[in-house]
């Protein structure tokens, strides 16, 4: 199965290594094919560049060891083709899981929860743990 992390959980996981963010992660990473968007890897570093500075060096330590495919988001989105979300920010997220044909996005956000889409699935990193 094509699993997404979305950047929170990345997040979660890389500074949390106990947290079930970090179980999901090591449990997709071991059983399925691990996806991360373009999008998500440059949200990260700047989340990290303005909350984290000082583990900033542990996040590219992390990125280079781990292994996952990365798949292009788009720069130009034509809003209108893929399913309305609620946080506008969360939009090329889905895209690149829409088109990198992703059967399963792990996420904490909230807004992904409320889509009605059949695929790619939303799940929490409790529901991920238990149900795959």
């Amino acid at each position: 199965m094509r699993v997404m992390i979305d950047t929170n959980i990345l997040i979660s996981a890389i500074l949390f290594p106990n947290s079930l963010p970090a179980k999901a992660l090591e449990k997709a990473s071991l059983n399925h094919s691990v996806i991360l968007s373009s999008y998500g890897i440059e949200e990260i570093h700047i989340v990290f560049e303005r909350k984290f500075k000082d583990k900033c060096l542990f996040l590219e330590k992390f990125l280079s060891k781990f292994s996952f495919e990365l798949v292009y988001t788009p720069l130009n989105i034509e809003e209108e083709k893929f399913p309305q979300i609620r946080d506008i920010k969360d939009l090329p997220i889905l895209v690149t899981a829409i088109l990198g044909d992703v059967d399963l996005i792990i996420t904490g956000d909230k807004d992904f929860f409320a889509l009605d889409i059949e695929k790619p699935e939303i799940v929490s990193a409790k529901d991920f743990i238990e149900k795959f």
